[in-house]
């Protein structure tokens, strides 16, 4: 812990060693400053190419401020108007998809496209396919109309077997019983007809 103390001790007369060792480097702020010219490059080409930078600079500096003062005077213009920064979007995005659509790279990306297209259609292998295609679609419509068909005729012949017919029999007779058994349950519940009064006292007087 005394030597940890000691090194951070700020009263240490040794505390200015390390400033007073820096500040005896000499410094050349030019020099900082520049970096090693390339090769083929005398000073005095160095020192235009220097000035000219520092102009082109000064030159981006005020273009940007006057661009800044008219984006300002733009939107002022447009808030007047009553534009809504979703106009401005809509009528960004609309003029850069049309700005796409007239570029020369889309232009023969579409006329690429095209070519590839009719190459790929009128192609023997793309025929083949498609034909190949419509074939199996007849007989898969051929084999649903037979299977169809099939079914149809298994139908008929299994109403006009003799099991079937013999069942049907059976329905028909339990059918006739229960419509039978029904009609003589409602003639017993009949009412009397008119004629069948009971006789009535007649009170003496």
């Amino acid at each position: 812990m005394e030597s940890a103390s000691q090194d951070i001790n700020l009263n240490s007369p040794n505390k200015g060693l390390l400033s007073d060792a820096m500040t005896d480097v000499p410094v050349d702020s030019a020099a900082a400053g520049r970096t090693a010219a390339p090769e083929g490059l005398t000073a005095a080409e160095e020192e235009e190419l220097r000035a000219e930078i520092a102009k082109v600079e000064e030159e981006i500096g005020t273009l940007r401020q006057v661009l800044a003062a008219k984006e300002r005077h733009c939107g002022e213009l447009k808030r007047k108007l009553g534009l809504t920064p979703l106009d401005g979007l809509k009528q960004n995005l609309s003029k850069s998809w049309h700005d796409v659509q007239v570029s020369n790279a889309y232009v023969r990306t579409s006329e690429k496209l095209g070519e590839w297209n009719d190459k790929v259609t009128q192609s023997d292998f793309y025929k083949k396919t498609q034909e190949t295609l419509s074939q199996a679609g007849q007989k898969t419509s051929a084999a649903l109309s037979n299977v169809g068909s099939v079914i149809s005729r298994k139908l008929g012949d299994m109403r006009n077997s003799a099991t079937f017919k013999s069942f049907e029999d059976r329905v028909g007779t339990i059918k006739s019983r229960v419509v039978g058994s029904r009609e003589n349950s409602t003639d017993g519940l009949q009412s009397p007809s008119a004629g069948d009064k009971p006789p009535q006292d007649s009170a003496p007087f």
